[in-house]
């Protein structure tokens, strides 16, 4: 019996593993869709549009889903945090992520995204008191150092409208930063998949919204390879790894999915190389070295916080 268990316990760990591994991919190729994308001369709005279009309905499926398993209506009050959560992790992120990655590499964008755990730190220490240890200020100075590695390398590739982008997609991990620490509240009150598909088709709705005021339906008439890559960042870059996450972290728990993120970047640099034929740098991968090993730090802390308040 304890084999059989013992044997569970191992599958499950390597399928927490895989799934792990594959939303972190799954992430990491979002930005070369843009920038593949970006190559017909399609505009951030509307590369955001198309994304939030081909994904909707897969949220309004689970969103239906989630609700006949639900056992408690969502309250009014409930509806209007989620809501307020969606604009700003999900709408607002997005849009400025995307604007981003039309002036820096998708290796940098990556990398400045992937630093959100600092940012969480940061913010837990101002809005709930929370001391910051001192393995995080030492996880701060990794990270922070590593982006500008990064930044410098992609100043000498890029020019100069790095320190834009870099500013841009720096705000959007702030945004979505905010929503993590917002989001911890509520998530437990309604279920995360729930949640989730609350959360993103109120993105979906947004982005819609700021397409109708500033673009015209003209804006429509793109490329096939445009509508493709849509498609393939609404299933690859947001649903599959979305869920993909959602069952990683059930089976091996945050700090190890964390971790297996840390694939991330070192993906999309390697996936940047091949399909942008972005240039692989030594002062790059010093960059990623950086950021992962502060992201690793902080992570191990934070695991070793835990057991000591068991």
């Amino acid at each position: 019996m304890n084999a059989t268990v013992h044997a569970q316990h191992k599958r499950n760990h390597y399928i927490g593993i895989l799934l792990a591994t594959g939303a972190a991919l799954g992430f990491s190729v979002k930005a070369i869709f843009v920038k593949l994308a970006y190559q017909y001369h399609v505009d951030a709005v509307t590369m955001l549009m198309f994304r939030m279009m081909f994904a909707l309905p897969f949220f309004i499926m689970f969103a239906w889903l989630e609700e006949r398993k639900a056992h408690k209506r969502i309250t009014r009050k409930q509806l209007m945090n989620i809501t307020i959560l969606g604009l700003v992790g999900y709408y607002l992120s997005s849009l400025l992520d995307f604007m981003g990655l039309m002036y820096i590499s998708a290796g940098l964008e990556r990398l400045i995204l992937f630093i959100f755990p600092t940012v969480v730190v940061i913010m837990s220490a101002v809005w709930f008191g929370k001391r910051i240890q001192k393995e995080a200020y030492i996880a701060l100075a990794f990270s922070y150092a590593g982006i500008v590695a990064a930044m410098v390398n992609d100043v000498q590739i890029s020019g100069e409208h790095v320190l834009l982008g870099s500013v841009l997609v720096f705000i959007a991990t702030i945004t979505y930063s905010a929503f993590l620490v917002g989001s911890g509240e509520i998530i437990p009150q309604v279920g995360a998949r729930r949640f989730a598909s609350y959360a993103m088709i109120v993105s979906c709705l947004a982005v819609f919204i700021h397409f109708g005021i500033a673009r015209s339906f003209t804006a429509f008439t793109q490329p096939m390879a445009v509508y493709g890559y849509g498609m393939a960042m609404a299933v690859f870059s947001t649903v599959l790894p979305s869920f993909m996450l959602a069952a990683a972290i059930h089976r091996i728990g945050a700090s190890q999915t964390s971790i297996v993120g840390g694939l991330g970047p070192i993906a999309t640099i390697g996936m940047a190389a091949i399909f942008l034929a972005e240039p692989l740098t030594l002062m790059q991968l010093l960059g990623a070295a950086l950021v992962i090993g502060g992201v690793f730090i902080l992570g191990k802390a934070k695991n070793d916080d835990k057991k000591e308040t068991k």
